[in-house]
């Protein structure tokens, strides 16, 4: 009986590109945003949700120059179009419902919506890994996108960091809030319901 050919090691760092060591520099960015927010809650600091919103900017800057990157040394991986999509969650999805909390919206609607706008993110980005063959119609690139990429929650982000530059955070937060079922609701955190339903939905939008 033949012997198995044992399977092949792969050694990760040895498969990292240039674009990879990028991506993960998007990646950083989102988890130093969580933090920042984790300072923000214990000590009331409003710099830390600066820094927050600041951090994901970077990420942002860090997530378009990875594809840059890769098309300048025409060089994609499976491993990097996952790694981007992990990144994407930690900096586009999970660091904005963060500073969201943050700035006051804690409620236990506001967390639903929140866990909601996250969902889409994840689903989102799974769905396009699945697809990216499909949409891309046998060619090398990507033709558009199905729903609104995961990135676009900087607009949200933006929001809120000039929300805590004007002090419209915790009690003071724009819209108020109210009251349902003896639960807290804050209005504004529907803008991240919106965003979260766009994410998932069918809308063709081109990619450049």
């Amino acid at each position: 009986m033949p012997t198995p050919t044992p399977p092949k090691r792969f050694s990760m760092i040895r498969e990292f590109q240039l674009a990879d060591w990028v991506t993960l520099g998007n990646a950083v960015c989102g988890t130093g945003a969580l933090f920042s927010v984790l300072s923000y809650l214990q000590n009331g600091a409003v710099m830390h949700v600066y820094f927050a919103c600041a951090l994901v900017l970077a990420a942002l800057v860090f997530d378009v120059l990875d594809g840059s990157v890769a098309r300048w040394q025409h060089k994609s991986s499976a491993l990097g179009r996952e790694l981007d999509s992990l990144a994407d969650i930690i900096s586009f999805g999970v660091a904005p419902a963060l500073i969201a909390y943050g700035c006051g919206m804690q409620g236990l609607y506001d967390r639903i919506v929140l866990a909601y706008f996250v969902a889409c993110g994840v689903s989102r980005l799974a769905r396009f890994n699945v697809t990216a063959e499909a949409l891309s119609e046998g060619g090398d690139k990507v033709k558009y996108f199905e729903g609104t990429p995961i990135p676009t929650s900087i607009f949200l982000v933006g929001l809120l960091a000039l929300a805590a530059s004007q002090g419209a955070v915790g009690e003071h937060l724009w819209g108020g809030s109210v009251r349902l079922a003896g639960f807290t609701l804050h209005p504004l955190v529907l803008l991240f319901a919106l965003s979260g339903s766009l994410m998932i939905s069918r809308i063709k939008i081109p990619k450049f």
